[in-house]
């Protein structure tokens, strides 16, 4: 079909996790932005919307890339930095109480959440 895009969209992704439950946020950055290492106390579910983003576990000795439709399930207390792509980013964003999610982060590709 031509025109068709099988790249899902922000407001599909977002229908996805309202339909788990959570409430999405969205937020977005310019390529190459940096988010120094940190962590929080609240479990968190990120899903890339748009461009990518790669978030580095040093605890758990990698780096996770986010691209459009990907999710990312990080857990409370989890030490994490971010470096966003080179055309941008935008992710939603759902918070949950702390132990909501398992203990280690888990990365979920498009299309398989």
């Amino acid at each position: 079909m031509t025109g068709m895009s099988s790249t899902p969209g922000e407001p599909e992704l977002a229908a996805r996790l309202r339909a788990e439950g959570l409430v999405p946020g969205a937020w977005g950055n310019g390529p190459g932005d940096v988010y120094a290492a940190h962590r929080h106390g609240f479990d968190k579910v990120l899903v890339c919307a748009a461009g990518s983003i790669t978030f580095g576990l040093a605890a758990q000795g990698g780096r996770v890339e986010l691209r459009v439709g990907d999710r990312l399930d990080l857990p409370a207390g989890v030490d994490h930095d971010a470096v966003v792509g080179p055309a941008g980013v935008t992710c939603l964003e759902a918070h949950l109480p702390a132990g909501q999610l398992p203990t280690d982060p888990t990365r979920r590709p498009a299309g398989t959440w």
